[in-house]
């Protein structure tokens, strides 16, 4: 169906391990593929859909006029017509097509440390605005989420990830929730466990003319946007970090910290790098047993995944126990 359609409207397909993107001159169009990965359940087309009108809802916080709505996609005599919805079987949200040459991504050679104070700024004011999420803050929490890390890794090991810096990582993380256990609690009173965003990467973060735009949040998994401030806003610090840009990584940081006066900033930096670093080689690893991708693009997703599984071992070793 999809392959249908993107024919049909003469535009460019893109994938990921839980969407199928078609990029128009001007609009795009995200189709949820019908899986389930436990933490993700897109297997119905009531949960797509719900999931749909969720991300729209969402990602408005910070894009208010680049998510347009969530449209169905009907099948009118064996063919795909978009948002049609005479006998709909998918939907897709609808978006405002976001020019590649203003993604962060694409700005690397010439953004300047100013550009992430100012990105900086914007995730601040989103955190500080934000709706508290205290339950969320809890280390038992947090935990949890490590833990099945660690658990859904498994399989990995020795794929994309050394069995020694499986174990290494594993250890630094639980004996930090063993060091510092009460200061989880503290964070939680000093209201710093918000609705985030979940996902602030390279190719998320875009300079457009009315501001910088923070798009694609989290929407599946309410467990994986909530949480501490600081693992919301280091994601992009961890990214900027895997390509060498580690000036413009300190000048993010440094203007987030000035902003937010966290007393426990130093402390917690490695520990959410690290976290952040090896939730992206999880999901990269994902890429392996996705029977929709090539043989060339699951050796790049390899690749990629064995180096950000790296870098999450650098960072576990400035976490202090």
């Amino acid at each position: 169906m999809v392959e249908k359609l993107v024919k049909k409207l003469g535009g460019e397909l893109v994938q990921t391990h839980t969407s199928w993107v078609i990029l128009l001159e001007d609009v795009v169009y995200k189709i949820k593929k019908p899986v389930n990965f436990g933490f993700l359940d897109y297997s119905t087309l009531e949960k797509r859909k719900e999931n749909c009108e969720k991300e729209v809802l969402l990602n408005r916080r910070l894009c208010e006029n680049v998510y347009l709505g969530v449209v169905p996609i009907s099948e009118v005599n064996g063919e795909p017509v978009i948002e049609d919805s005479s006998k709909v079987v998918e939907y897709a949200v609808k978006m405002r097509r976001i020019p590649e040459d203003s993604l962060l991504l694409n700005r690397l050679d010439s953004v300047s440390e100013e550009d992430l104070r100012s990105v900086a700024c914007v995730v601040w004011e989103f955190h500080s605005g934000s709706k508290r999420v205290d339950e969320f803050g809890k280390m038992e929490v947090m935990k949890f989420n490590t833990d099945e890390n660690f658990e859904q890794t498994q399989k990995y090991v020795g794929v994309t990830i050394s069995p020694q810096d499986y174990e290494f990582i594993k250890e630094k993380t639980n004996g930090f929730y063993e060091a510092h256990g009460e200061l989880f609690e503290k964070r939680v009173k000093e209201e710093k466990i918000r609705d985030g965003h979940g996902d602030i990467r390279l190719e998320h973060v875009a300079f457009l003319k009315e501001g910088v735009c923070i798009f694609d949040c989290i929407e599946f998994n309410d467990r994986f946007r909530y949480g501490d401030v600081l693992n919301d806003m280091c994601f992009l610090s961890m990214e900027l970090d895997f390509v060498g840009k580690d000036n413009l990584s300190r000048a993010y940081e440094e203007e987030y910290r000035k902003l937010s006066e966290d007393e426990e900033f130093e402390l917690f930096l490695p520990f959410f790098k690290c976290y952040r670093a090896y939730v992206r080689g999880k999901v990269t690893s994902f890429l392996l047993d996705d029977p929709h991708i090539s043989e060339a693009e699951r050796e790049k997703a390899q690749d990629k995944a064995s180096k950000l599984f790296e870098l999450a071992k650098a960072y576990a070793e400035a976490i202090t126990s």
